[in-house]
């Protein structure tokens, strides 16, 4: 039998599946908080395209009074029954109790339009002859789902402020391999590492004792060893509302794209590609030119207000163009406001045994003496990066990949660094939110850019522009 497979301090077994006695607690948590909150975005962006949609379409053709059965805050009685049923296909789908889910504003997007299109088909059954204003149904529709991706943005972004306290983290790994993950975790302030256990003693009921005592609210575990039941310690966390999270190979990585499927009488994981093939990349580089154009436009008075500040500030040029590696290596000029005095580059051989890379494959070090006095601003709030806008409109960068490095810096590489090179490069990626210049080895951010390759979605890259943009009002790892 299976340790696992009965309550702690307790002998009598139960099944796997089977939730614990209704804990009160369990509704005070974190990621229920979270949920209760994003539930009432959701519903509150739905309240605000219905009105707005009501408000552009009064003059012209209003709801059908069949369609208004009762009048409740202003609204009608079809709203309530809409929102209801789209609030409980967002709950059912994971959209307030999985972190992941919650981040998932595409998906988010597309469930919203699924439900429109079914309320159409709903209300043609109800009544034929019916026929709702076309201009009131589209405005409704495409406002829900702009409101509900923006107000989850924000709101996402306000809740990891606001609920400020570190995350409880417990550690299972190998023994060669916890520190590393402690040191890792240590470098991010929104975790907290309560407790570690050998990866060998997953299945114990010692190692689930101690996750409940150090208060756990994740789990983040590699290379658990095999066993017959490969959900059971995922089972038993669940039951007491803690988060697993597995650090995954490369074949893992893989595997999460597939769908489960019998071939044969064999279990297997079919890998096909989506039926719009190759649509959702033309939309990022769609999002990318719309962006970085809209951007510029509204960004500019901060642009030139800067450009007066360099100039005041030190002699020389406004900006500063560098020879950056992109896309299959080729070599192009990438624009950054210019925060440093004008040799600088004749002064980084003299600099180099201050570099702070452990590797020394990129120049970083603290302090450096070439910045010029309005430059330390400038970096800190990532301001310097703007004019590499241009560099998005002219189609040699994305708004988010993997960051392009100068001809010094790639000329140090290993051959599998290369790999990064496969993609558009982008003016922030996965490794500029993990740690910025925290990060000392050029192995970590590399692997990180695999990670945004293999697990490439544009939901990914509006995570990515949203921790960002955190991370410059905040100011966190930059020098």
């Amino acid at each position: 039998m299976n340790p696992l497979c009965t309550h702690p301090g307790k002998s009598v077994p139960t099944d796997l599946r089977a939730p614990l006695q209704l804990r009160f607690s369990g509704f005070c948590n974190r990621s229920r908080l979270w949920g209760l909150v994003l539930f009432s975005s959701d519903g509150l962006a739905l309240a605000l395209s219905w009105k707005l949609a009501a408000t552009l379409n009064r003059p012209y053709l209003p709801l059908p009074p069949q369609l208004v059965w009762w009048d409740w805050l202003g609204l009608p009685s079809l709203f309530w029954v809409f929102t209801a049923m789209t609030l409980v296909v967002l709950a059912w789908h994971g959209f307030y109790s999985l972190p992941a889910q919650g981040k998932s504003y595409v998906r988010t997007g597309q469930l919203v339009s699924l439900m429109y299109l079914l309320a159409l088909v709903l209300q043609y059954f109800y009544d034929p002859k019916l026929d709702p204003p076309r201009s009131l149904f589209f405005t409704a529709w495409v406002s829900s789902v702009v409101l509900i991706v923006g107000m989850r943005l924000l709101t996402t972004l306000l809740l990891r402020q606001l609920m400020g306290t570190a995350v409880k983290v417990f550690l299972i790994a190998p023994a060669e391999r916890l520190t590393r993950l402690a040191k890792t975790l240590k470098r991010h302030p929104h975790y907290q590492v309560v407790g570690a256990a050998l990866a060998t003693t997953v299945n114990t009921p010692a190692t689930l004792e101690a996750i409940l005592a150090a208060g756990t609210e994740e789990v983040l575990a590699e290379q658990l060893p095999e066993m017959e039941l490969a959900s059971s310690f995922y089972w038993q966390l669940r039951r007491f509302d803690i988060t697993l999270r597995l650090v995954p190979t490369s074949l893992d990585t893989l595997y999460r794209r597939g769908l489960s499927e019998i071939f044969a009488g064999v279990p297997t994981l079919r890998i096909t590609a989506p039926f719009f093939n190759g649509w959702d990349y033309r939309l990022k580089r769609l999002i990318d030119f719309l962006g970085a154009l809209v951007a510029l436009l509204l960004l500019s008075p901060l642009l030139i207000g800067v450009a007066i500040a360099i100039k005041l500030s030190s002699p020389g040029a406004v900006f500063f163009c560098q020879e950056r590696v992109g896309l299959h290596g080729k070599v192009f000029q990438m624009w950054k406001f210019r925060t440093m005095i004008p040799n600088a580059s004749e002064w980084q051989t003299t600099l180099e045994k201050r570099n702070q890379t452990q590797d020394g494959i990129m120049f970083k070090i603290k302090d450096d003496p070439r910045i010029i006095p309005v430059g330390h601003f400038l970096r800190r709030t990532s301001i310097d990066e703007l004019p590499q806008l241009f560099n998005v409109l002219l189609g040699q960068m994305s708004l988010v990949g993997p960051r392009p490095l100068p001809l010094r810096d790639v000329e140090r590489f290993a051959p599998w660094h290369h790999i990064r090179h496969q993609v558009l490069p982008g003016i922030t990626g996965l490794w500029q939110i993990s740690g910025r210049s925290q990060i000392a080895d050029f192995n970590e951010a590399a692997r990180l850019d695999l990670y945004y390759i293999d697990n490439w979605s544009l939901n990914l890259d509006l995570e990515i522009l949203l921790e960002t943009v955190q991370i410059i009002l905040f100011g966190q790892g930059a020098y």
